[in-house]
């Protein structure tokens, strides 16, 4: 994690969508949507309540909403996180509360939703060599 180049301290809140370059750390209320290729901090005793789309996020407060990470997502102690998770790396700590669904990167794309795993067609038998 590099420097904080934006914070977003205890006791502010803040409504919208939000797009970054570098570090931002929220520890106070955020509603909206985040947008970045960088990493977002949310501290402990933070809440947040947005769709997230971004390169890394770190966790330690509460988040409600969907988040992609093309990185990386980590849930720290007491982070409480509702909603679904897209990244292909995931951590979460013990005493971390999720509530939701996770999708591995790999995971997506070999299993589509809708579409049949590769091989014979069902009611065709498998072919034994």
């Amino acid at each position: 994690m590099g420097e904080i180049t934006t914070l977003l301290g205890r006791g502010a809140s803040f409504e919208g969508k939000l797009t970054f370059e570098g570090t931002v750390r929220i520890d106070g209320r955020f509603k909206g949507e985040v947008f970045s290729d960088d990493v977002l901090v949310i501290g402990e005793g933070a809440h947040v309540e947005a769709e997230i789309d971004i390169g890394e996020v770190i966790i330690q407060g509460t988040v409600v909403g969907n988040i992609k990470a093309k990185r990386s997502i980590e849930i720290h102690a007491p982070g409480r996180v509702k909603g679904d998770l897209h990244t292909p790396s995931l951590q979460v700590d013990k005493g971390v509360i999720f509530e939701g669904r996770s999708f591995m990167e790999a995971a997506q794309n070999t299993a589509r939703a809708g579409t049949a795993p590769p091989g014979p067609p069902p009611g065709k038998p498998t072919p034994v060599k």
